[in-house]
């Protein structure tokens, strides 16, 4: 199984699909663009413990990917260069606090819950420098997320909700950097990332 680099982690749901690591793979085509995606990276022991929790339970044929924080999700190949530049802007800053704030239920799956608003204060300015680009998914501010468990039945996610429950214990965290990724189908092509620097 093919993932990212440690360092380059950071979620995900239409365009592209299977951003989330719930896609059937396909076999990824290195010489044709492909549509960008933009992460937020997690301290080392929030990362450990999500990449636990999805390896438990995230259905094993689906789970092509490390646990992450998707903040675009599929973005035109042709702002490739520009948008480095922005990431590595805003990655000028302070690391922007958060929050793991307990479970949030997909329906079909379940996620850890965070609150940022700094990281959404950050994402907007993104999103309005990127403005008319953006897909309709992209458009819309996130429920941000990590998501441990999905296209499973809605049963059984809520299963995994009342088991978790008092598991997750509220903690604050600050993200650590940004991290950009091409979608070509399965695995995520690891581009770069920018560690928080202020």
């Amino acid at each position: 199984m093919v993932r990212y680099p440690a360092r380059a982690r950071g979620d995900g749901l239409i365009a592209p699909p299977g951003n989330d690591g719930g896609g059937a793979a396909m076999p990824p085509d290195s010489s044709a663009p492909a549509p960008l995606i933009v992460t937020a990276q997690l301290p080392q022991w929030l990362q450990s413990r999500a990449d636990q929790l999805r390896s438990e339970h995230f259905p094993p044929e689906r789970n092509q990917l490390n646990a992450h924080v998707t903040l675009f999700h599929a973005l035109p190949p042709s702002l490739e260069s520009e948008l480095r530049d922005a990431l590595a802007q805003e990655a000028k800053a302070a690391p922007p606090l958060a929050r793991l704030d307990g479970l949030m239920n997909l329906g079909r799956g379940t996620a850890l819950r965070l609150e940022s608003a700094a990281m959404l204060v950050l994402r907007e300015r993104l999103a309005d420098r990127f403005y008319g680009l953006l897909t309709p998914q992209d458009m819309a501010v996130p429920r941000l997320h990590i998501t441990i468990q999905n296209k499973v039945s809605p049963h059984r996610a809520r299963a995994l909700q009342v088991e978790l429950a008092g598991a997750i214990e509220p903690r604050p965290f600050a993200f650590t950097g940004l991290a950009l990724h091409r979608y070509r189908g399965g695995p995520w092509e690891f581009v770069k990332q920018w560690s928080f620097r202020g």
